[in-house]
């Protein structure tokens, strides 16, 4: 199938055979497929943001939860 642009016509060769563009079906899906694809990246992006600052907080509150038993070290009552 020829479907590269003629240098003297400037048009496809098959629209003048046929009077029609030229129908690329793998190149639509492909087209598609990686829209979809991007999104799906996206969203998960999203989600993986989401889930980072949740862990954070979490580990904050954590942090101070064992902080508040600790006591210093060296500083001990002598009797």
């Amino acid at each position: 199938m020829n479907n590269k642009v003629h240098l003297a016509m400037k048009i496809l060769p098959f629209i003048v055979n046929y009077k029609r563009e030229i129908r690329m079906g793998a190149d639509i899906r492909r087209k598609e497929k990686i829209e979809k694809i991007i999104k799906f990246i996206e969203r998960i992006r999203k989600v993986q943001k989401k889930a980072e600052a949740t862990l954070r907080k979490a580990q904050e509150k954590m942090k101070k939860q064992v902080d508040r038993g600790k006591r210093e070290v060296g500083k001990r009552k002598r009797r």
